[in-house]
């Protein structure tokens, strides 16, 4: 059986609509303009779907490496590059604490109005380092503003196995992943500890627990009832958590494209 990367997805802005992608280079953060931005309030908190769920209704777009937004209703602005940012400010992802660049002010107000709270659109640089978790990783390793990984992993299969127990299916986008692969069994990837991909090598290093984030509908940004994590409940629950895909940090820079044959290097319990 041969496993290949299927699917391929980046979120440039932390909680907005994510973009699929034929192809994708691989830097020093995880997949290129992968979460560089985030939404930030007035204390420099993160904001994401968790309370606002209908971020998912804004689309970024990447065009000649800008960053460009999209409304559910059809209007687009035109980020700021990091040349013209207006201030350095401290902001947090979990525990996390790093700098970033607060991009426009105008961009603040109108994602404000979007979304109806106050915020800022920051961006972190390529000479700002938040390390993954040491606990999982090694020293070194980098994020933007993920969660706490560069990547997340999951297979296709896995995702049937969902739907077959769900009555409404759900599309693997609500699961946010960056990397899915097909040709393998309904979470085989669970005991994955190390594949390549042409010639990338990725460690896989924690199983992702999930949030409500799933529970969102990305067409309608509304949270609508308690699945699928509810019926994920009865059959991947492990201390009292959902667990679904698993969260990857890669050794080395390189170009992943759709269709690229994955190796499983290692595997353990």
């Amino acid at each position: 059986m041969t496993i290949r990367l299927s699917q391929l997805y980046i979120y440039p802005v932390k909680s907005m609509a994510g973009i699929p992608l034929e192809a994708s280079e691989l830097d020093d953060m995880g997949l290129k303009y992968d979460r560089r931005w985030m939404l930030a309030d007035s204390e420099g908190r993160f904001m994401t779907q968790r309370t606002h769920p209908q971020m998912v209704l804004l689309r970024p777009t990447i065009l000649d490496g800008r960053l460009l937004l999209t409304s559910s209703k059809g209007k687009s602005v035109e980020v700021p590059g990091i040349e013209h940012a207006e201030e350095r400010m401290t902001v947090q992802v979990w525990k996390d604490r790093v700098k970033a660049h607060r991009l426009s002010s105008a961009i603040d107000a109108w994602l404000s109005r979007e979304i109806g709270d106050p915020c800022h659109l920051v961006f972190i640089a390529d000479d700002e380092t938040r390390q993954c978790d040491p606990a999982y990783a090694k020293e070194g390793d980098r994020t933007g503003f993920s969660d706490g990984f560069p990547l997340l992993l999951i297979s296709e299969a896995s995702l049937d196995l969902l739907n077959e127990k769900l009555d409404a299916p759900v599309d693997m986008i609500r699961f946010r992943p960056n990397l899915v692969v097909a040709g393998c069994d309904a979470h085989v990837e669970d005991n994955w500890r190390e594949i390549s991909i042409g010639d990338i090598r990725f460690r896989i290093v924690k199983p992702c627990s999930r949030c409500p984030i799933p529970t969102v509908n990305p067409a309608t940004g509304r949270k609508e009832g308690p699945e699928p994590l509810k019926t994920m409940m009865r059959y991947r629950r492990r201390d009292n958590k959902v667990w679904f895909g698993q969260n990857m940090v890669h050794e080395g820079k390189g170009l992943l494209q759709t269709n690229q044959q994955v190796e499983i290097l290692a595997t353990g319990s």
